[in-house]
């Protein structure tokens, strides 16, 4: 593997690190960072990695190329068809429009839900956050409030 090198100062560079949320970065090697000021002493260089869309074995709707999985800058997920991109000079989008962006996971559990007697979700979040709540819950977008059952359960790390 070559070693990457700093554009600002010549040094070379830190191996990868994850913030907090979840983002990768490499530093310069002569830059620290300072949690009490937020700022880097010395070389303030890095370098946002981003990971590969990976290919999934779903054809779009739309056009029927090859869906890809994608992870935004933010860290929210998308299923996209992979002949869509972006043209950064003229700032349109280019190939097919196709984007649907993916909320999280629903599992069935075998267990009743205490308020309605309806079944019970294992309904993990794109970040992993886990939570069960009753199969009935939903949510009305045109008047922002939920409907169904309103039973949820957040569960910590390592239960359910």
């Amino acid at each position: 593997m070559t070693e990457e090198i700093c554009p600002k100062c010549g040094s070379p560079l830190k191996e990868p690190e994850e913030t907090r949320t979840g983002k990768k970065l490499q530093r310069c090697t002569k830059g620290v960072w300072n949690p009490q000021t937020h700022e880097t002493d010395g070389c303030d260089y890095v370098k946002w990695l981003t990971d590969e869309p990976k290919k999934l074995d779903e054809a779009c709707p739309k056009c029927g190329a090859p869906l890809v999985m994608m992870t935004t800058r933010s860290g929210k997920k998308m299923k996209k068809c992979s002949t869509g991109g972006w043209d950064k000079e003229n700032r349109v989008a280019t190939g097919c429009d196709y984007v649907e962006w993916q909320n999280g996971a629903t599992k069935e559990l075998n267990e009743d839900c205490p308020v309605c007697g309806a079944k019970l979700v294992l309904f993990t979040r794109s970040n992993g956050k886990r939570m069960k709540k009753c199969s009935t819950a939903g949510w009305d977008r045109e008047f922002r409030q939920p409907t169904g059952c309103t039973y949820v359960q957040w569960l910590k790390e390592g239960e359910g």
